[in-house]
């Protein structure tokens, strides 16, 4: 009797331990098994794309290619913007941004003192690195890690060679931009001054107003009335570009005047296709969208530091109404 109970009670005790054993093995592989949760997490960075224009073919390029390359590498990449250049609405989003302590923003640069101090204080007291797109501010009033975007230098240099090809050296030529001196239209001013200065025969006329189309449209009269012999028509800022085509044609025939701007206004391409704009100058949405992300994505897993200051530049050409099919 007393040797039957001593190897029930010795069997009792081998299950336990076998039991007991199991357990510990499954929480130790458990355990082992944490750590690529926690890193897979942890890769996820939450990147916030910030433009003024949002819902603008220019825009919804920039976007699509950004959330494509984001789902590449991925990360989480929200897109936040407003309808139409409301600098208060652009700001808010900024500062919601900021405090939300995101891991990096891709923002169209502006400048602001505020944009400036949001940018140079605040996000870098978080450790939050900027990168601007399209439009770059200067490194130093702002502290943006880098650019990507079209050399506006030369894009401007791009259209005063090619209104100079289509109407020779001799004519009255208006310049309309925006009375804020904007980075990215004084650096299309100074390509287009570069060359325009090089012909005696052409002359300059400036109009700059803020930025809502009735101070556009009001600007686009001025100039008209100021300058009843002109020849031809820059829109700096492409958004003065519609209200340039709607002032002209009340007053006369809009075929015999040279019309050009960029890609970045809401109406440029539709203007261009129905040939009331004789040429735009075509940037690459797309590889600023998908480059945006990638060299931040680089940057915040170590792979590329420091990013090149200087910007990474995405191509440019001229496309005119007679290319458009």
């Amino acid at each position: 009797m007393r040797k039957t109970a001593i190897f029930l009670l010795s069997a009792l005790f081998i299950i336990l331990c076998y039991f007991t054993s199991v357990s510990a093995i499954s929480v130790f592989q458990s355990d082992l098994e944490l750590p690529d949760s926690t890193s897979e997490q942890q890769s996820m960075y939450r990147i916030v794309l910030i433009t003024q224009d949002i819902d603008t073919p220019f825009w919804d390029e920039v976007g699509r290619a950004a959330k494509q390359e984001a789902e590449k590498l991925g990360v989480s990449l929200e897109m936040w913007g407003n309808y139409g250049s409301h600098q208060e609405d652009f700001l808010k989003n900024l500062e919601i941004a900021i405090q939300s302590k995101v891991d990096g923003i891709i923002i169209q640069g502006l400048d602001t003192k505020e944009f400036q101090e949001l940018t140079k204080v605040k996000a870098s007291f978080y450790g939050i690195p900027i990168i601007t797109i399209a439009n770059d501010v200067s490194m130093d009033e702002s502290l943006r890690r880098t650019y990507v975007g079209s050399d506006q230098y030369k894009a401007g240099k791009m259209i005063a060679q090619q209104l100079i090809s289509d109407m020779g050296a001799t004519g009255n030529v208006v310049l309309l931009h925006n009375d804020n001196h904007a980075f990215y239209q004084e650096q299309r001013l100074k390509g287009m001054e570069d060359i325009f200065m090089k012909h005696r025969g052409i002359k300059l006329h400036y109009a700059n107003t803020a930025t809502t189309r009735d101070d556009m449209i009001a600007a686009t009269q001025d100039i008209l009335n100021q300058v009843p012999d002109a020849d031809a028509f820059i829109a700096v800022n492409a958004n003065f570009v519609g209200a340039i085509v709607q002032e002209i044609s009340k007053r006369y025939q809009v075929e015999p005047f040279y019309i050009y701007s960029f890609d970045d206004g809401p109406e440029s391409l539709t203007l261009l296709e129905q040939g009331l704009v004789d040429g735009i100058l075509k940037q690459s949405p797309d590889e600023m969208g998908r480059l945006s992300v990638q060299v931040l994505t680089e940057w915040l897993n170590g792979e590329t530091i420091p990013l090149d200051s200087n910007g990474y530049i995405t191509e440019i050409q001229i496309v005119k109404a007679t290319d458009v099919p």
